[in-house]
């Protein structure tokens, strides 16, 4: 299995998933016609309510934004100030500023936009291997569980961790399906320089929504708050994320059945003779003999992947939508 090479001292490509748009230029069909498995974005997603006009006519209101962060703080147990963003990449790109710059480390291989925005800011930034290895950065990012290979970090781990670095932020962006992974929990006065990120979008299948949140206690979630500005999110997101958050039934039926399709999908992917390297319940990334090869094969039947610059053999899925196995099936047995 290959490597993954540390992150250069020039600013890294900002390479993602969801570029379905060059998948259909060079093979061909209608948007109807392919299932975009190239994100991890629950493709069932939570019924968007009725939304109320005014929702739409007027900026937030304090006691709007304060039903938000209600819901928030109980779906994911935790007494720290929670900033509603604008998607957890508006918090990626708020962390660069909560110090002066100096030297990063981001544990990798992992989701790119992590050391680009803190490349853009002035970070030098390396990629570690481990947790260890992040000991003495100036800010340590540690996204958990890890895209793309699922690798995961006990809350335990990321306290302890937490006392070698000037600044941990933990991007748990897909930790939806597994609660207890979370350190948002503990995030009190014990653990006053870290910042949590969590993702809407994903788990509730609402990307477009753009609605995230950074978590953090004491100063540093007041920096953050600052940073943010007094209307971050829209009325929309607030409505939905509101309702959406609160509904522990969606939740648990969505966490058994993503982890249903998640272990369908592995079972696929080893009838083809490809091998887990990891994932979460909302994408799973495989090893396989040729990445880019077994990409255009799945893209001839319209089945859009992502495959990833630092490794030949790595190849993601997410999952597809509820009616559409059948079309992933099929291509499937053509590999």
């Amino acid at each position: 299995m290959d490597s993954p090479p540390r992150i250069p001292p020039a600013p890294p490509a900002r390479d993602h998933g969801g570029n379905l748009d060059a998948a259909m230029a060079r093979f061909g069909g209608s948007r109807a016609d392919w299932l975009d498995l190239s994100t991890g974005i629950n493709p069932d997603p939570y019924p968007v309510p009725q939304i109320p006009a005014e929702a739409w006519a007027v900026l937030p209101r304090r006691p709007d934004m304060d039903r938000l962060i209600g819901a928030a703080r109980a779906a994911y147990r935790t007494p720290a100030r929670i900033v509603p963003v604008n998607g957890a990449q508006g918090a990626i790109q708020m962390a660069p500023s909560l110090r002066a710059p100096g030297r990063a480390a981001v544990l990798g291989p992992t989701y790119n936009e992590h050391a680009a925005a803190l490349h853009a800011a002035g970070w030098e930034v390396h990629e570690a291997g481990d947790l260890d290895a992040l000991h003495g950065a100036d800010l340590a990012v540690v996204v958990n569980p890890n895209n793309p290979d699922g690798q995961r970090s006990s809350p335990e781990a990321l306290s302890a961790l937490a006392a070698q670095v000037g600044l941990l932020v933990v991007d748990e962006s897909f930790a939806d399906p597994e609660p207890d992974l979370s350190i948002a929990p503990d995030l009190d006065a014990g653990l006053p320089n870290v910042v949590v990120l969590r993702s809407f979008g994903k788990f509730y299948g609402l990307a477009g929504l753009r609605l995230g949140f950074a978590l953090a206690h004491g100063a540093l979630g007041a920096r953050l708050a600052e940073l943010a500005g007094p209307w971050p999110v829209s009325g929309p997101a607030i409505e939905i994320g509101s309702q959406a958050l609160a509904d522990s039934r969606w939740q648990a039926k969505t966490i058994a059945r993503l982890t249903e399709d998640a272990a369908r999908l592995d079972a696929l992917a080893l009838a083809a003779g490809w091998h887990l390297v990891g994932g979460s319940p909302l994408f799973r990334t495989y090893a396989c003999t040729d990445a880019q090869a077994a990409q255009e094969r799945l893209s001839h039947r319209h089945i859009w992947s992502r495959i990833f610059p630092y490794s030949g053999s790595w190849i993601r899925l997410g999952l597809p939508p509820s009616d559409r196995w059948e079309q992933l099936e099929t291509a499937f047995a053509m590999l």
